[in-house]
């Protein structure tokens, strides 16, 4: 049975247009590796049909539909946005898989503490209140849970007009260093952190479009592949792992 459920929603940091894009193309596995990093980092867990996993900004569901199909996992996903619970819905509702989809934001949930054996996280906590939304994976994980995020890292400090430029783009408050999620992952009381690369992974996202698509989307679209290109060298990503 699928259940969706609305929670309390915490405005994101700012509205971004590049998230608008995301889920009227409906872009599944839009994170560095898509779906094939997701499978590969989850080989290397211990998941089992009674691991309950909350998959963070879960978007169309690609990921939480194949945690929910491969290992029999019970999976919750969450979004903050109202298209992209949409899309999730229908993917499960297809696929006849019992997972939850819930509206919300990872800031403030209503989640019992003490839920998840397991949180994923992809390309999604920098478009959020960092601090807050870590702080909340912390308390609704049980004791011993696992923590992993796939996250947007700077190698190397910007200067003033570059970070400003991606960050007015993408709607982030602040671009990180691997330092910089160390120090919250710890702050917020996580243990065993480590840290990833993994280049030689590729995938081609999927994409579930909507009806009525703005025309400024589709140029978004090419700006971001732009910023992409321009940036290659900075807009970089790892894989954090950690334990409550």
């Amino acid at each position: 049975m699928i259940e969706i459920r609305k929670i309390k929603k915490v405005v994101v940091i700012a509205k971004s247009k590049y998230l608008d894009f995301l889920s009227k193309f409906g872009v599944g596995g839009a994170h560095p590796g898509g779906i094939n990093l997701t499978k590969e980092i989850f080989k290397s867990e211990n998941i089992s049909t009674t691991s309950h996993i909350l998959d963070v900004g879960c978007g169309t569901g690609q990921t939480a539909a194949y945690i929910a199909h491969k290992y029999g996992a019970k999976v919750t996903g969450i979004d903050i946005n109202s298209i992209m619970v949409a899309k999730a819905t229908e993917r499960m509702k297809k696929k006849r898989l019992p997972v939850t989809i819930m509206q919300g934001s990872i800031e403030q949930t209503l989640l019992p503490a003490n839920t998840f054996d397991f949180v994923i996280s992809e390309s999604v906590l920098s478009f959020v209140h960092k601090a807050s939304a870590i702080k909340e994976i912390f308390r609704i994980l049980k004791q011993g849970g696992r923590f992993i995020a796939i996250e947007f890292t700077i190698n190397q400090q910007l200067g003033a007009k570059i970070e400003e430029e991606i960050k007015q783009f993408y709607g982030f408050d602040s671009c990180f260093m691997k330092k910089d999620w160390i120090a919250l992952f710890e702050q917020a009381g996580f243990t065993n952190i480590r840290i990833q690369k993994n280049k030689s992974i590729s995938s081609i996202p999927e994409y579930h479009y909507s009806k009525n698509i703005e025309p400024e989307l589709y140029e978004l679209m090419e700006t971001h592949y732009d910023m992409n290109l321009k940036y290659k060298e900075v807009l970089d990503y790892r894989i954090y792992t950690c334990t409550k």
